[in-house]
């Protein structure tokens, strides 16, 4: 039988407009000396949106990128996976997967364009082999980007390229899998507040952990009971936002919606999809990350219908 050991290594990197996060997912199994990593790369804002309890998003969704199968072109994705907000250039920076590429696609253009990657996969330093995450380094004019395939993390400058040797520190986990509170099962995605709380999508617990800066336990903050569609339960959580408020947002990808959970509640409330599987309107096919602009406007990644989406704030 094999042991394994799931852990989440976090760097951070602070400049004068926010903190970065670089985060290393570790799954080491014992018995056969390996180690098997993903790297997931979160960015705190220095203005996170404060979103009203009593808002609500239209439920008909405006695709922003993709959306026209899955291919290589321009205005094709194939499979994306990580979404960040760039409300300064108007822009959304989208991981496209399985083409091993980062594209930048501006609000209301009907392509995007390759800011990263794109070379066909390899280890290269101009090439990407299955990233998973990106955010921009206003400071530095150039992208931290999670290549999982490559089991790195890359600095790429939007003028030239490059690639930085990372280390980080054990802020979660590392204890072994399984349900404890000190314990993760499939780590994902994270985000760290303002105050470097971080919380974390243990998927395969099903819930939303939250870990205070230098514990050994987390908390749950939502989820973590059995598997349904019942709204004290999530199935899969992937993607996970905090507003300024500390309402959690998250993707709960088979039961194929968007739920918010306030602080202290017992169950969340759905704000988008619920609508079963598909390609319809407010419907998803496993729903990855998620992300809000300044104006609380929700952006989703609908990984396999290739296409990030939009539903505005009433």
């Amino acid at each position: 039988m094999s042991t394994k050991n799931t852990s989440v290594l976090l760097q951070v990197v602070e400049t004068e407009t926010s903190l970065q996060f670089e985060v290393f997912t570790t799954t080491n199994t014992l018995d056969m000396s390996t180690e098997i990593s993903t790297h997931h790369t979160v960015s705190v804002q220095s203005v996170l949106p404060n979103i009203p309890s009593d808002v609500r998003w239209d439920q008909k969704e405006i695709t922003v990128a993709g959306g026209h199968e899955r291919g290589n072109a321009t205005n094709q994705l194939s499979y994306p996976y990580g979404l960040f907000i760039d409300d300064d250039d108007e822009a959304t920076i989208i991981t496209d997967y399985s083409n091993h590429r980062i594209v930048k696609w501006k609000i209301g253009e009907k392509s995007g364009h390759i800011v990263a990657g794109g070379n066909g996969q390899g280890d290269r330093p101009y090439q990407l082999s299955y990233p998973t995450d990106a955010l921009v380094d206003k400071n530095t004019d150039s992208l931290i980007i999670c290549d999982q395939g490559n089991k790195r993390v890359l600095q790429w400058s939007l003028s030239s390229g490059t690639t930085l040797a990372t280390s980080g520190i054990l802020v979660a986990g590392g204890f072994g899998e399984g349900r404890g509170l000190k314990e993760l099962n499939c780590p994902t995605y994270l985000f760290v507040d303002q105050h470097q709380t971080v919380y974390e999508s243990d998927s395969l617990n099903h819930r939303v952990m939250k870990w205070n800066t230098g514990v050994k336990e987390g908390i749950i903050v939502a989820g973590g009971r059995n598997v349904s569609n019942a709204r004290a339960e999530l199935w899969d959580p992937k993607g996970v936002f905090v507003d300024a408020s500390g309402i959690v947002y998250i993707a709960d990808v088979y039961n194929h919606r968007v739920i918010r959970w306030p602080q202290g509640a017992k169950q969340g409330t759905v704000i988008v999809g619920g609508n079963d599987v598909g390609a319809r309107e407010n419907q998803f096919n496993e729903l990855g990350d998620l992300s809000f602009d300044q104006h609380g406007n929700l952006y989703t990644v609908d990984h396999r219908n290739h296409r990030i989406q939009r539903f505005s704030l009433k």
